[in-house]
């Protein structure tokens, strides 16, 4: 199901969206009256924009018509819009919009309702050039009304004043919503970017595989011992081989690193296999006089999951083609490292 907020299409299930951004923004009271007192939005605006509602009543229905009639006319907005229908109903919903505009009040409730502007546009993709270049129009279209109806420079000057302070005020609101939803997005997309760089792989019941690919620095470093740790304890793993083939470079940070990760295993009581070893780098891991014992080593991946299915009680046997399979051999029992045999 799909709803118009703001004159923008949206999906129901998004309804509460802006709700969380009152928390983000930290939206309380002290928060509106410190942005009022910045755009100068005074009570007395307040009071003007309230007797103001007969004349924003009488001229929204152009307003609103000469407001499409832009966004519309555009390639760039007009795919925003469906059919007749849809247009029809953006349109009311923007007449509810822009009297509110007129309602003489700038509390919670009102702010709430601004918020679902910015999440909206966030949310369909509207960039910010052309949701500031519609407000740009919303207020030449104010203008040039209140002119032909106040006809007194003052007043008009007067009105026109206490309308730019609470557009800008809306426009301020819907911006931050905006800037907000992005980055919330971006943390989301992130974290499954994160997820995606240490991906800890079930190879069998009770062994995991994690093939590192791309430089470890610290920050990559921690993500890999906490999904380590997590997938170990969740699977109740008894080895886990970190294959290092895909990494670049092996210096004493990284090994650092790898021993560090293998401790936290060990203490859960699991084993590490490191894999993807050239000789490259184990001439580099011999000259940095790196410490491995801690963990097992092998050169190629096939034979890490050889071990490791040999430390759970499993084998790998081959089989001859058309000959029937004979009872696979006993496992060869493998000792776990460190410990006295």
């Amino acid at each position: 199901m799909w709803k118009y907020v703001a004159g923008v299409k949206q999906p129901m299930r998004d309804m509460t969206d802006h709700r969380k951004y009152m928390t983000i923004l930290a939206l309380d009271e002290a928060e509106i009256r410190s942005r009022r007192a910045f755009f100068k939005l005074s009570d007395e605006d307040l009071v003007r924009l309230a007797a103001l509602r007969p004349f924003a009543e009488k001229v929204t229905d152009g307003i609103v018509e000469e407001f499409y009639a832009l966004l519309l006319g555009h390639p760039e907005t007009l795919k925003f819009f469906g059919d007749e229908a849809t247009i029809r109903r953006v349109k009311s919903t923007q007449r509810d919009y822009f009297l509110g505009l007129f309602s003489g009040r700038c509390d919670a409730a009102y702010v709430e309702d601004r918020l679902r502007v910015g999440a909206a546009h966030e949310r369909i993709g509207l960039a910010p050039k052309w949701y500031l270049g519609a407000y740009r129009q919303y207020l030449q279209l104010i203008f040039d009304r209140l002119y032909d109806e106040l006809k007194d420079e003052a007043a008009v000057r007067e009105a026109f004043g206490s309308i730019q302070r609470i557009v800008f005020f809306d426009v301020a609101l819907a911006i931050d919503t905006y800037i907000a939803a992005n980055l919330d997005a971006l943390g989301r997309h992130q974290a499954a970017i994160r997820e995606l760089s240490t991906p800890v792989i079930r190879v069998y019941d009770r062994v995991l595989l994690l093939p590192l690919v791309g430089a470890l620095d610290s920050h990559r470093a921690q993500q890999v011992m906490e999904s380590v740790l997590l997938h170990v304890v969740d699977t109740q793993a008894k080895c886990i081989i970190i294959d290092i083939a895909g990494v670049p470079v092996v210096d004493t940070r990284v090994a650092d690193h790898l021993l560090k990760t293998t401790a936290a295993v060990r203490l859960l009581g699991a084993q590490t296999i490191l894999t993807g070893i050239t000789a490259q780098v184990a001439r580099t891991m011999v000259q940095l006089g790196v410490d491995v014992s801690t963990m097992h080593t092998v050169s190629r991946l096939s034979d890490g999951i050889e071990l490791a299915l040999g430390i759970v009680g499993k084998a790998i046997t081959a089989i001859t083609p058309g000959a029937s399979a004979a009872p696979p051999a006993s496992p060869v029992p493998v000792t776990p490292v460190g410990t006295p045999v």
